[in-house]
Formats: C-alpha cells, sequence, structure tokens
C-alpha cells in the first residue's frame, strides 16, 4: 500500500474542533529532509467497550483502573472518571462557563486539563476531580497533552512540540514533529507510550509515535478499518482519544461522539510511507 495519499490528506488538514486560527495558505506538510521513513501498524480490535455519544473527546487517559475523559465544546466541557465497562460516569465536573475543554494529563496526584483559546489551565484532585487552581492567562493555544519523564507534552496544531514545566507551564524546550523528512501538523490527542508520544492527526484516521528527542514519527498506525466501521457523522466525530493501560500493556482508542471506545493490538505490517 502505498502511503503518498497520506501526505497529501495531511496538506488539506486545517483547524481543530471545528475551527483554529492560522494561515490557510500554509501547508500542513513542509518539505525538508528525507529520511527512511516510519514503521507503518495496522490495529487489530481486542475489545470493544460502550462510550457516550454525546462526548466531544479531546484527552483520554487511564489511571487507577479507571478511564479518564476531557471533553470539548462551548458549554458542555467536562472533565471525567469512566468505568471501561459500562461507560458509565463515575464522578465529572466541568469547566467554568463557555471554556472549550482539550487535553488532558496525569501529574503526579493531579490531572492538568487544557482548554482551546480561553487561556485557561485547570488543575484536578486525580481522586475527586475537585478543582484545585487554574491558570487563567496562559498565552498558547491549546490541543494535546501528555505526561512524560520531562514535564508535560503540549500541542497547538502547529508541527511544534512542547515541553512544559509541570508547575508553571513555562516552554522548556520545543522541538518540530517531521514524517519522511516533512513538517507534519494537526497533532491532537496525546499519550506517551514506552518513550514515544503518541499522537492523533486531527480529522485523519492515523496515530503517529513521536520521539520526543527529535520529533521524528517512528511508527504509522492505520486506523482506517476502525474508523469506518463507526456509524458516526465524519464532519466532527473524528478519531481522537488514545489511553494506554501500563500495568496491563493495553491500548484504548475512540472518537469524539464515537459510540465505542476500542482496546486494539499493533500488528507491524511491510508497509512503507512514500
Amino acid at each position: 500500500m502505498n502511503f503518498r495519499h497520506l501526505l497529501l490528506a495531511f496538506a488539506a488538514l486545517t483547524g481543530c474542533g471545528s475551527t483554529v486560527a492560522q494561515d490557510a495558505a500554509t501547508p500542513a506538510v513542509e518539505a525538508a529532509e528525507t529520511y527512511s521513513g516510519p514503521k507503518v501498524y495496522r490495529a487489530e480490535v481486542v475489545a470493544t467497550y460502550p462510550h457516550d455519544t454525546k462526548a466531544f473527546t479531546q484527552g483520554l487517559l487511564w489511571h487507577d483502573g479507571s478511564l479518564f475523559e476531557s471533553t470539548g465544546r462551548e458549554g458542555q466541557s467536562v472533565v471525567r472518571e469512566v468505568d471501561l465497562e459500562t461507560g458509565k460516569v463515575i464522578r465529572e465536573r466541568a469547566l467554568p462557563g463557555r471554556q472549550f475543554g482539550e487535553g488532558l494529563a496525569l501529574w503526579g496526584d493531579e490531572m492538568v486539563s487544557l482548554t482551546w483559546r480561553d487561556g485557561a489551565i485547570h488543575r484536578w484532585d486525580a481522586e475527586t476531580l475537585d478543582p484545585l487552581a487554574t491558570r487563567a492567562d496562559y498565552p498558547l493555544v491549546g490541543w494535546g497533552l501528555a505526561t512524560s519523564p520531562e514535564g508535560l507534552v503540549h500541542t497547538d496544531g502547529s508541527a511544534t512540540m512542547r515541553v512544559l514545566d509541570p508547575q508553571t507551564y513555562e516552554v522548556l524546550r520545543s522541538v518540530d514533529v517531521t514524517l519522511n523528512g516533512r513538517s507534519l501538523r494537526q497533532l491532537n490527542e496525546l499519550e506517551m507510550i514506552d518513550g514515544l508520544v503518541y499522537a492523533n492527526i486531527w480529522g485523519a484516521p492515523y496515530i503517529v509515535a513521536i520521539d520526543p528527542a527529535d520529533g521524528v514519527v517512528k511508527k504509522l498506525i492505520d486506523l482506517r478499518d476502525i474508523v469506518d466501521a463507526v456509524d458516526v457523522d465524519p464532519t466532527d466525530a473524528v478519531l481522537n482519544g488514545i489511553a494506554w493501560d501500563a500495568k496491563n500493556r493495553r491500548m484504548f482508542v475512540t472518537g469524539k461522539l464515537w459510540p465505542s471506545l476500542f482496546e486494539i493490538r499493533l500488528v507491524e505490517t511491510e508497509e512503507q510511507v512514500r
């Protein structure tokens, strides 16, 4: 299979959730030096679980035997703990006002959640989800957030991936993400797995695994079969949400407004991204 169409598809993508403020003339993939390319995997479904069809999933993570999820849309954004087997909400906290929720990450015994353009970063007690603190004047747009040994990994829809200080949110360093030597943007929901940052690409049925040291995409995961099988309106109900159960080595994926959440296994292929 030739994945040239993948690069072309990325070039057509703009926005996060609904839209994003950026130069429409800027392509999603920009020329840079070439390299041998990432390994390509297909996603094999291991188990299927229920998912709230009203949840506009922006962040997803596994902690202490439960799924935690942040959702978006103005006036509907929440941070919640969810029972995997039933999909039922165990506890939930709404974001203030009409804020648009985005990525979610765990730091110690606290959850950290982003907002899209509201300039707010929230902290929540990981056990109770009680609100702890808010930074109300953050200058960056929020998309994805994940926990790494260095700090919090942050994306904003561009090709730039940043590491933030988990307390002050100061940018400690940044790196441009590249696929086959080309800058790759639209990096959305994030998860750190075995030293690589796994990222949804907004609007695309693929996940990439990025080396945080240099931004190079090391793996490309093809989820087209799963996306095609989900009976949803593809306009807004896009693939988004990656969670990793490190203890049991289980990977979960879902999408915005999807009726299902999937445990998947990655199967390496002989395909190449050209």
